[in-house]
């Protein structure tokens, strides 16, 4: 092959190594502005997203005190309508600032990436007879549920409606496949929507991917009502005594200490 062909083509060459080189960097550029706006900036704007949905629930304010313990049966609101946020979480073992709304409905696009903590409709409300089941985020989209891992049995799980304190405690953990749906059934693992299953207890169940950055099983918490409280009386004390800050109805920031 003559020197000035062997040189073009060279030059050919080359240049398409350049190109392919080019856009490889351009695509993994592109890859690398999506894990930050996925890993990172859903966050920035779920964090901010679920305090302006808490803000602007109107719920009435608690008196500066550690409420009284009901173990009588407490009262049950109705279930709300989809997309209605009717509720807020407390989790001391998550941090003192740990307050994230609950709204009816498990839909991703419009429940749980915006929204935050999600509510499985064809399951129980706070404090009722049988199972009040819950799903979160454990990656991305302000990541609620991120440390549901690290729940250890006898950790309190809190939850607030406009009236009513639900204060419950960790049982159990399981890893599941998605389709294990019996998770939330109104008794935890037996067969969903059996007539011949009685309702035994007043569970409640949280729900989140697994492993991390994978939707391939479920993280799967259980827990039972230790008691609840008439909102009115005060503040839990598992929330007083952890200093853990409730915004929900109030304009102050914290009760307790903090």
């Amino acid at each position: 092959m003559p020197s000035h062909a062997r040189a073009r083509r060279g030059g050919v060459i080359s240049g398409t190594v350049g190109v392919v080189g080019e856009l490889l960097i351009t695509v993994g550029v592109l890859l690398g502005l999506f894990v930050v706006w996925q890993l990172w900036w859903t966050d920035v704007e779920a964090v901010a997203a679920h305090r302006e949905i808490v803000s602007e629930l109107t719920f009435a304010p608690a008196p500066e005190k550690v409420a009284t313990e009901h173990h009588e049966e407490p009262p049950v609101a109705e279930q709300p309508p989809f997309g209605a946020t009717f509720a807020t979480f407390y989790v001391p073992r998550w941090g003192t600032g740990y307050e994230e709304p609950i709204t009816q409905g498990v839909n991703k696009k419009q429940i749980l990436d915006p929204k935050g903590i999600g509510h499985y409709p064809d399951t129980q409300m706070p404090g009722e007879l049988g199972n009040f089941a819950i799903a979160g985020h454990r990656t991305t989209f302000g990541k609620p549920f991120a440390r549901v891992d690290e729940l250890q049995a006898g950790d309190p799980l809190v939850v607030r409606t406009a009236d009513t304190w639900y204060v419950y405690r960790v049982t159990s953990h399981q890893i599941v496949y998605p389709r294990e749906y019996d998770v939330v059934s109104p008794v935890p693992n037996t067969p969903f929507g059996d007539p011949n299953v009685k309702r035994d207890n007043r569970y409640i169940t949280l729900t989140a991917c697994h492993p991390r950055f994978s939707a391939r099983q479920r993280f799967v918490v259980h827990g039972t009502l230790a008691y609840w409280s008439p909102v009115s009386e005060g503040t839990p004390k598992e929330l007083v005594d952890a200093g853990v800050k409730v915004t929900v109805g109030s304009s102050s920031t914290a009760n307790g200490a903090s």
